[in-house]
């Protein structure tokens, strides 16, 4: 996989730190922070991944050119990770999807025969401003201009009012806790706020997408069962063909790189 050869580990520090222009004991300071994760060789050394990199230079971007915090940074690094598992976890399933298929394609073929999910409650708008407001205890002007910064998406009525889901209002919390709690600055706030958007994007695709692999599988499955021993399915020459798929992977992060 794609995602094998980013996450090997191959720079020492020396070389990490260069590649970022950074000193080596900044990029010690953010291991201990926890903002990145470098690998380990047998004799204990560090050694830095394509990913460790790409993190490294987010991580220069955010504080040098956006002034975000420690804190908020700690906060994006946690969500990046969140989505680099994700997207581990994606294209794991995909492989253990594809080699299922291709296991029961031989096992089943000689045998006799034998929509996507609705939108998740959590995401359906039901909370006109007004409520909405009152459950996070902010004005509703405070969620206007949220909204003007792209950090919440309400959904609108058929008459284009406003309505916000429960994971509208998870998220205003969460910018309260960022901004009152931990001191992240708007800058902050947004980049944490696009990856949660992110994230719950990516969530919500991967299990649409297995879905409807597996939907495909059982489909698979009932064609070559009703099939007569010996007759292949409609435009495969045998049981051999790979069965392709077209499998929907989502794209890395669109964000903007200091130093590439």
């Amino acid at each position: 996989m794609a995602s094998d050869a980013k996450n090997r580990p191959v720079y020492v520090i020396s070389v990490a730190a260069e590649l970022v222009d950074m000193h080596p004991q900044t990029l010690r300071l953010y291991e201990r922070k926890g903002l990145i994760r470098p690998g380990r060789s047998s004799g204990k050394t560090r050694l830095y991944s394509e990913r460790d990199i790409e993190h490294l230079r987010e991580i220069r971007r955010l504080t040098q050119e956006l002034g975000v915090n420690l804190a908020g940074v700690e906060e994006v690094m946690r969500l990046q990770y969140e989505l680099d598992d994700l997207q581990d976890q994606f294209e794991g399933e995909i492989e253990r999807l594809e080699s299922e298929l291709q296991d029961r394609i031989h096992q089943e073929r000689a045998l006799p025969s034998g929509d996507p999910a609705s939108l998740d409650p959590i995401d359906r708008p039901v909370y006109v401003i007004s409520i909405a407001a009152q459950l996070v205890d902010m004005h509703p002007q405070t969620l206007r201009l949220y909204e003007r910064k792209g950090l919440i998406r309400p959904g609108r009525s058929s008459g284009k009012t406003r309505l916000y889901s429960e994971r509208d209002i998870e998220h205003l919390r969460e910018i309260r806790r960022l901004t009152q709690e931990l001191g992240v600055n708007l800058a902050g706030v947004e980049e944490i706020m696009r990856l949660r958007h992110e994230l719950d994007g990516a969530r919500y695709h991967m299990e649409g997408a297995i879905e409807r692999i597996q939907h495909d599988l059982t489909d698979r499955m009932t064609q070559w069962r009703a099939l007569p021993v010996g007759e292949t399915e409609p435009g495969q020459d045998d049981g051999t063909e790979d069965a392709a798929l077209e499998l929907p992977i989502r794209p890395g992060p669109a964000r903007s790189r200091g130093g590439q």
